[in-house]
């Protein structure tokens, strides 16, 4: 086993179960308005992995710090909060999606040790993405539409002050989405695999679209359910992610 050489920073990133000799460390990135609690759990099911959530301002433990509203500004605070421990992999879900691949290539730029593999879930590629509408155009029961229309309506909270809260980080990620800069693909030189939901808004065509950002391994799935497809499926889903862990191991041991 390979022990850790970096340690994430207390505000940036939160680990429920560490284990230094693990075989490989995951750093998740949750979805627009999300925390990171859901992902930190993800351990129990993965123990070949050290499962870290990233922690963004304006949420959880960070609450009382403004959010971030520009996607390079976020990617760069990222990049200088984590010091990311090798050999790892970056996984994202929907707007996470989009902040795991931005961050690779931050650490591409920045000539860093890189992830062995992006794990990115239900999100469409970056120069299919919708644009949405600014938040200041939207109130808060027009924000709800927004979220029962892309996630449904189970995952609003009804009560008023945890929508509050909500809702203040989402309008801040709705303005990340829209700054993510218009350009021709960066393929990275780095194994992807995309996961979606069938029954999810985006056409899998759009989740398949990744394959134009690398010049490694591509892998693309299905899974029967939703935006949160991985709650409905996590047999299926568990074993798809400890497979894409097994093989980030043995190409490293194959170096």
């Amino acid at each position: 086993m390979t022990a850790f050489s970096g340690t994430a920073g207390p505000r940036w990133g939160l680990c429920a179960t560490h284990n230094p000799f693990a075989a490989v460390r995951m750093y998740c990135f949750p979805h627009s308005g999300g925390m990171p609690g859901e992902y930190m759990r993800w351990s129990q099911r993965l123990p070949e992995a050290e499962v870290w959530g990233v922690q963004l301002p304006g949420r959880g433990s960070r609450l009382a710090e403004p959010p971030f509203t520009e996607l390079p500004d976020l990617v760069g605070a990222v990049v200088d909060g984590v010091e990311f421990g090798e050999p790892f992999v970056l996984f994202g879900h929907s707007l996470g999606a989009l902040l795991a691949y931005e961050t690779a290539a931050e650490l591409v730029r920045r000539e860093l040790p890189l992830p062995e593999a992006l794990v990115l879930s239900a999100s469409p590629a970056p120069h299919l993405l919708t644009r949405p509408a600014s938040a200041a155009d939207l109130d808060d029961d027009a924000l709800a539409a927004a979220i029962a229309r892309d996630c449904g309506p189970s995952h609003i909270d009804p009560d008023p002050e945890v929508r509050a809260l909500l809702f203040g980080a989402l309008r801040a990620d709705l303005e990340v989405v829209r700054s993510f800069p218009a350009r021709p693909p960066l393929p990275l030189n780095l194994p992807v695999t995309v996961l979606g939901g069938s029954q999810d808004s985006d056409p899998p065509a759009s989740l398949a679209a990744w394959n134009e950002y690398t010049a490694g391994p591509f892998e693309f799935r299905m899974f029967e359910g939703d935006h949160f497809y991985f709650r409905e499926q996590p047999d299926e889903f568990f074993a798809s992610l400890a497979e894409v862990l097994r093989q980030c191991v043995a190409r490293r041991l194959q170096r």
